[in-house]
């Protein structure tokens, strides 16, 4: 079992190593230009997937801790939920535009410089005080609260949910299960 920082690290580690696939762009030796914008496409939805059950699961139980043990934890909340909604935002556009077209590379280029800051903030300005104030115990059972939850969590953006702890609580199973069922209707899982 991993406590809270090593599933969110893990988490971190798996978007940066997609971002920097991303960066460097669709694959052009040895592929058709169809070949590699199918995938370049592949990656960003599995970017949209990791991220948006990532931030579902923070939302739900990383924030709230953050609140109750950090003294200034709300204001770090605010600030990192601020910067995950607009991510939402983004990603949910992506999904509607195809590789190639200079309006997706703008707004992809935008989420991976806004994504790699936002990791550091969790990272440098929000881990370091919850390490602070976190007894071990908890940190455990947060991070196998966190593990559950992203079983389940939604695979698409929801710019428009709330980010209420309560609220994506109760509906984030449902939500989830929708997402994967308009995934496998749609074939985003395979594109």
């Amino acid at each position: 079992m991993a406590n809270v920082f090593e599933v969110l690290e893990r988490d971190h580690e798996a978007v940066r190593h997609l971002l920097d696939q991303l960066e460097a762009g669709p694959p052009v030796v040895g592929v058709s230009e169809y070949q590699g914008l199918l995938a370049r496409k592949q990656q960003v939805n599995r970017l949209i997937t990791e991220e948006s059950k990532h931030e579902a699961v923070e939302e739900e139980y990383f924030w709230p801790a953050v609140r109750e043990l950090v003294p200034r934890g709300n204001e770090l909340a605010d600030h990192a939920i601020k910067q995950e909604q607009e991510a939402k935002f983004l990603l949910n556009d992506l999904i509607d535009f195809e590789p190639g077209h200079i309006r997706y590379e703008e707004m992809l280029v935008g989420f991976i410089n806004d994504a790699r800051e936002h990791i550091a903030y969790e990272e440098e300005q929000v881990w370091p005080e919850l390490r602070l104030v976190i007894s071990p115990e908890r940190a455990m059972d947060l991070g196998a609260k966190v593990e559950r939850a992203k079983r389940m969590a939604p695979t698409r953006p929801h710019p428009r949910t709330p980010p209420k702890p309560g609220l994506l609580k109760a509906t984030s199973p449902f939500v989830g299960t929708a997402d994967r069922l308009r995934d496998l209707v749609t074939g985003r899982d395979r594109r």
